[in-house]
């Protein structure tokens, strides 16, 4: 199953989990709105695909114990350092992704949210960072690693749930839940006090802490999240597809010259003009023919191949084929069309079709580990830029009065994911992305309907 998340601003973001040794599918259905006026000339297909799809990979385990087993081990001797840093990283991140999601969840249902369920949740992070901090190692160099990984997890708890009581209802259970609350952030922050993490000076400005911890969190992700190398397919077939298109254009004007010359004979102002009609036609022409064959040649084909690389041992670790491309509602596949319930006034839109095919190699994996995170941001801002400026008024009656209200423009985009993991059916989802020019607004996830 994919989770899809708004970030800040424009920012989707979408995850799963590879679980096995099989090939993978995914497509993505973007469904933008005709009145945008999108198309391969106002936004070509490639800059899309290099300015607003992002992705990573990084390394995942259903064992949390796993992390704590490399600690003891790593204090014997039988682990590197490097392996203990990856080891403890890995824990860290998953837990860091496990708190994001369970209190996003939290907060897109806040007014029917149980005291017993955010007690659920707390209870949860405590045992874990209990878990982390119960074998603090003596060796200097592992006592970095684990200073710089729980420095952030116990920041990160703390700004999470501080943004549950920013966002708690006045219902009867709110003194109860935010003293709960409270009282774990500040246990959290005496933690960090005490074992002197951060100096006083970074700690009272909030740029300089929320900076420092910026890049904890990419220390943390680094040694868990694969390398990258991304070539674009097709190279030395568009520059044979280049000769051979002018090798049989310029045949064929030399052929349609030399017919020329003999008709009308020797050299004059007819012939002349004759041959400047046809280099005429071939410069018209050459360029047109060219690109009509390179789509036809390349339609359907993946147009990226990505690599995928362990960040330790260097070695490949997965392959990964992407198409991307615009289409047209009635060329999408049927089981999407039905997915997406579109009625006629929804024909006009305008298809971003994202495709990719993996497959990874989890005997080159880390020890442990079998299993990858895929996380892809779609960032829409380059689709925000299309839509009007301004907003619109609408007027309301109220108590005998009549007030003007000023509404932003919103436009309601459709987003269908088809999953297909080895052999096993495909899954189709669907979400409702509502989006301003300023940022996503709502990000609703519409459950499908099952198949009797």
């Amino acid at each position: 199953m994919i989770t899809a998340e708004r970030k800040d601003g424009h920012s989707l973001k979408l995850s799963r989990i590879l679980r096995e040794a099989t090939e993978h599918r995914l497509d993505l259905y973007l469904f933008v709105p005709g009145e945008l006026g999108l198309n391969s000339q106002v936004l070509p297909e490639d800059g899309f695909y290099h300015n607003a799809i992002h992705s990573t990979r990084t390394y995942f385990s259903d064992r949390p114990h796993l992390p704590l087993v490399h600690s003891r081990l790593a204090e014997r001797g039988k682990l590197t350092p490097e392996q203990y840093r990856v080891s403890l990283s890995l824990y860290g991140y998953q837990y860091v992704v496990g708190l994001e999601q369970s209190c996003h969840d939290l907060r897109n249902r806040m007014e029917a949210v149980s005291q017993e369920e955010v007690e659920a949740v707390v209870s949860l992070a405590q045992d874990i960072l209990r878990r982390l901090r119960r074998r603090v190692p003596n060796d200097d160099t592992l006592r970095k690693y684990y200073t710089n990984i729980d420095n952030y997890v116990s920041w990160f708890t703390e700004q999470r749930l501080l943004s549950l009581v920013a966002h708690l209802p006045r219902n009867g259970d709110y003194k109860t839940v935010k003293s709960l609350l409270l009282e774990v952030c500040a246990i959290e922050r005496q933690h960090r006090i005490d074992n002197k993490y951060n100096t006083a000076h970074a700690s009272d400005s909030l740029s300089r802490i929320s900076n420092k911890m910026r890049l904890l969190r990419r220390l943390i992700e680094y040694p868990v999240t694969l390398k990258e190398r991304t070539r674009e397919l097709g190279g030395g077939e568009q520059k044979l597809l280049k000769a051979v298109v002018t090798a049989v254009v310029m045949t064929t004007v030399s052929l349609a010259a030399y017919e020329v010359r003999e008709t009308l004979g020797g050299l004059s102002m007819m012939v002349i003009l004759a041959l400047a009609v046809l280099y005429a036609l071939r410069e018209l022409f050459k360029d047109d023919l060219r690109n009509t064959l390179w789509r036809w040649l390349r339609r359907g084909r993946p147009k990226w191949r990505r690599q995928y690389f362990d960040v330790h041992s260097t070695q490949l670790v997965g392959r990964q084929l992407e198409w991307f491309d615009y289409q047209r509602p009635y060329r999408v596949p049927a089981e999407v069309r039905a997915a997406r319930r579109a009625n006629v006034s929804q024909r006009e839109e305008v298809v971003l079709h994202y495709g990719s095919h993996s497959r990874m190699l989890p005997t080159r994996f880390l020890t442990g580990y079998e299993q990858t995170r895929e996380s892809l941001q779609l960032d829409l801002t380059m689709l925000a830029r299309l839509m009007e400026k301004g907003s619109h008024h609408v007027y309301q009656l109220k108590e005998n009065q009549v007030s003007r209200q000023p509404v932003e423009r919103r436009y309601l985009f459709n987003l269908i994911t088809r999953e297909v993991q080895g052999l096993k059916p495909p899954v189709l989802q669907r979400w409702k992305v509502v989006v301003s020019r300023s940022k996503i607004v709502e990000v609703e996830e519409i459950p499908q309907k099952k198949k009797a």
